[in-house]
């Protein structure tokens, strides 16, 4: 199972070093790691995947919190939450044998978009769950996968709660 954390950290350098360090000296594994600016100038978010399987999430939480420049940490793995994922995804795809036209109905079907074409690929954004992201994978395979990149989750709390600076 996975668990996510959201932790506010102070913007300034070495931050992210310190992270990445703490999860490598206890030897705890990250699934996903996204970071990225909050609305509050000089705060960023940085949203956590751990395998609660093999890592026990409150040891991290407590740990990440106990860093220098760390504001917050908060676990959002039980609650409700809007989580995505972004791909982009280069497929072969040539105009000439059809498989253009299969591919883009495939990109259709999966509510994703082509952000860029060449003679013989197209490049796919997806954005969504990872298991949607997985699944436009695995129909785009037999295509021809030519480069992938994934951004890793991203996650808010819904409503008025959420993992704000305090």
């Amino acid at each position: 199972m996975e668990s996510t954390l959201i932790a506010l950290v102070e913007d300034k350098p070495g931050v992210l070093n310190r992270v990445a360090s703490l999860f490598r000296r206890r030897a705890f594994n990250i699934e996903s790691l996204a970071v990225g600016h909050t609305e509050v100038p000089g705060v960023s978010r940085m949203t956590i995947v751990v395998d609660s399987d093999r890592t026990d999430v409150l040891k991290v939480a407590q740990n990440l919190h106990k860093l220098v420049n760390v504001i917050k940490v908060d676990d959002v793995t039980e609650s409700p939450t809007v989580m995505r994922d972004l791909a982009l995804i280069k497929v072969k795809a040539n105009a000439d044998g059809g498989s253009r036209s299969e591919v883009l109905q495939i990109v259709e079907t999966f509510r994703a978009r082509v952000v860029d074409v060449s003679l013989d690929t197209l490049m796919v954004e997806v954005t969504g769950t990872d298991e949607k992201i997985d699944g436009l994978v695995e129909v785009l395979r037999p295509y021809g996968i030519v480069e992938m990149v994934r951004t890793g989750r991203v996650a808010m709390v819904r409503g008025s709660n959420g993992a704000s600076k305090e």
